[in-house]
């Protein structure tokens, strides 16, 4: 059975696109299953740089953490990005892949190719904006984007090639930064832009200082055990936040409520 290929992709830079792409990379790893992960942003290649964080905290540590086969794709190379793509994935469960905040032509061919796409954004109507433009009075849907026409012809594409369909996420990143009647506006907008591009929304993760802490050290929330350092309640929740995110993807490898390991 070929790798399900999840994107994660947002034209719009500081979304939390490579944060998220690497901690569902190691929860399903650290929940057994066999995990590729290539970044195609060859110049800033913030998952390539944390999955190397995390190979050299390992050797230091002595001790295996569960990972993924990982590149970072280089169009100097001259190979085209779908056959790297499927050279990495081969004999793998899973395939993460995180694109830059750009439009090229790398990052179509690799939303053409998705099982699953995933869409972070800040939830706020400049990021909304990105999919679908809202009117300023009533804040209801206008049309959609120029992003969301990138997707659907990237659908239209796949569904010609192979007949597969792309299931199409926004991740809710940073929620909790969100007044009341704002989050409400927003949830509204992206329920009826949902209908109308074909898109399903679940919560992401929220904007804390955890996430960038464990950077330089190629750790993710699941792996605090294996540093010694306590768990507080911000570092439960987040963990929270994780198992409710992969549950979300409800990829067809795994089961929806398929258990993420604790920390010891």
């Amino acid at each position: 059975m070929p790798a399900h290929r999840i994107v994660f992709a947002n034209e719009k830079g500081g979304s939390g696109k490579s944060t998220s792409a690497v901690h569902v990379a190691i929860a399903l790893a650290s929940a057994g299953r066999r995990v590729a992960a290539i970044d195609l942003d060859t110049r800033q290649r913030t998952l390539g740089r944390y999955l190397d964080n995390r190979a050299a905290m390992a050797k230091r540590l002595g001790q295996e953490l569960p990972g993924a086969r990982y590149d970072t794709f280089d169009p100097a190379r001259g190979m085209p990005i779908a056959q790297r793509i499927e050279e990495l994935a081969d004999g793998m469960d899973v395939i993460v892949i995180d694109t830059p905040g750009r439009d090229d032509d790398h990052v179509r061919a690799a939303i053409s190719m998705a099982d699953t796409l995933v869409t972070p954004i800040n939830d706020s109507f400049v990021d909304l904006d990105l999919i679908g433009q809202v009117d300023a009075e009533t804040f209801k849907v206008t049309r959609p984007s120029f992003y969301a026409e990138i997707v659907w012809d990237a659908r239209k594409a796949r569904g010609k090639r192979d007949g597969a369909t792309v299931d199409w996420i926004v991740l809710r990143n940073r929620l909790q930064h969100l007044e009341a009647r704002n989050m409400r506006r927003v949830a509204a907008a992206l329920g009826e832009l949902s209908k109308r591009v074909g898109f399903r929304t679940i919560p992401g993760l929220s904007e804390r200082v955890i996430y960038r802490e464990l950077f330089p050290k190629g750790l993710t929330l699941l792996d605090l055990g294996v540093i010694g350092a306590e768990a507080g309640m911000g570092h439960i929740a987040a963990r929270q936040e994780l198992r409710e995110l992969v549950a979300g993807l409800q990829l067809p490898a795994m089961e929806p409520t398929a258990r993420i390991a604790e920390p010891a």
